[in-house]
Order: C-alpha cells, then structure tokens, then sequence
C-alpha cells in the first residue's frame, strides 16, 4: 500500500518514482533559489521548511510533525508523546564545531519528525549547519553507501562511526550543485534500516 499522497498514486513503487522525481526537482529549485541560505540553519523550523518545499505537491502532511509512532526493524524513533520536547531540545544542541554538528544530525534521525522524507531534508538540513558554521559541506559522492548505512543505525549507540564517515567526505565546495544533489540520491533513503519497511505502530 502507498502512503496517500496528492497524486492518487495507489502503487507504492510507482509513488517512489514520482517522489524521487519531484522532490529532486524542488531540492534543486532550493538551492539555486538562494532560498536555504535564508533558513535559520540548525532550528527544526528550517528543516521544516526544507521538508515543507520539497514534498508539498505529493504529501498534505508536507512540514507538518508526524501524527504516528513509527519504527525501522526493532528500533523505534522518538514517540510521540516526546516528540516535540524532543525537537525543542535539539533546537538548543550547540553547533559550531564538527562533532557537535553531527551529534545534532544524529538526534535529528533519531526524532524522525515526519511521517515520509525525513532523511532527504536532514541531508540538506545538515549540510546548511556545515556550510553556515564551518564553511564546508558533504561530498555525498565520496561517501560510501554502506558505510553510511551502517554508521547511521548504530549512531544512536555510538557516534564516532557516522562522525568519521562524514568528516572524510567534507569539501569547501559548498556552491557545488552537483555535491549538493547527490545528498538527495535514492542510494541513501532509508538510512540505516535498509533490511527493514517502516512501520507504523499502532497503540
């Protein structure tokens, strides 16, 4: 079964492609808009936002906080009855170095804030603290698919995976389209629960 969405799309394969298609065509008008540059980078506003602009032709639920509890496998993200306390919480992490920028990006995954296309808008999310705070951004192309897919599912435990997967991939190249496109690539959609379909869970 497919999500509903705004298309009337009933095939979930069929969903997929017209997701991929859309959002990355709105991921790009993002960025040569100028338009990211104007977000308040790090707040969950900004995320938002992002995760509003890049899934508003398919998804009436396009920047708006998940109304379900939902898990990959046997790890759950934040529940609902946390959720928001989580996000203000995340709102307050610190940001100026590296290591925090990412230990922000991993709680981020952690809350999972939307039903749909979280990691695609964390992606993005995450490379506008980069690029606001440390003037550098990830070069998703040097960033190896499984690695990250690894890394991503044990950084709730431990951090120093993800955290040296990413650092070896920072570039200054933060006007690079191409770069920045490739953070959208369908190779890392469901990050760190490749093996598993999302769940909803009912109470």
């Amino acid at each position: 079964m497919a999500l509903e969405n705004k298309l009337g799309i009933t095939n979930s394969a069929e969903l997929a492609r017209e997701e991929e298609k859309i959002s990355k065509k709105k991921a790009l008008e993002l960025f040569e808009s100028g338009m990211l540059d104007e977000l308040d980078a790090g707040t969950f506003a900004a995320l938002a936002e992002i995760h509003r602009y890049l899934f508003d032709e398919i998804y009436d639920f396009a920047g708006k906080v998940r109304s379900v509890n939902l898990a990959k496998g046997n790890f759950r993200f934040a529940p609902l009855m946390y959720l928001h306390a989580a996000l203000e919480n995340i709102d307050k992490m610190p940001q100026s170095t590296f290591d925090e920028i990412i230990e922000k990006y991993v709680e981020m995954n952690i809350a999972h804030p939307f039903r749909e296309g979280n990691g695609r808008s964390a992606r993005i999310w995450l490379d506008q603290i980069l690029k606001k705070e440390l003037r550098q951004v990830i070069d998703w192309s040097r960033v190896d698919k499984e690695d990250y897919l690894l890394a991503m599912e044990r950084s709730p435990i431990r951090d120093i995976e993800i955290k040296h997967v990413l650092k070896a991939a920072l570039t200054s190249e933060i006007h690079d389209r191409d770069i920045y496109m490739k953070g959208i690539d369908t190779s890392y959609y469901y990050e760190g629960y490749t093996t598993f379909k999302m769940e909803e869970l009912k109470d």
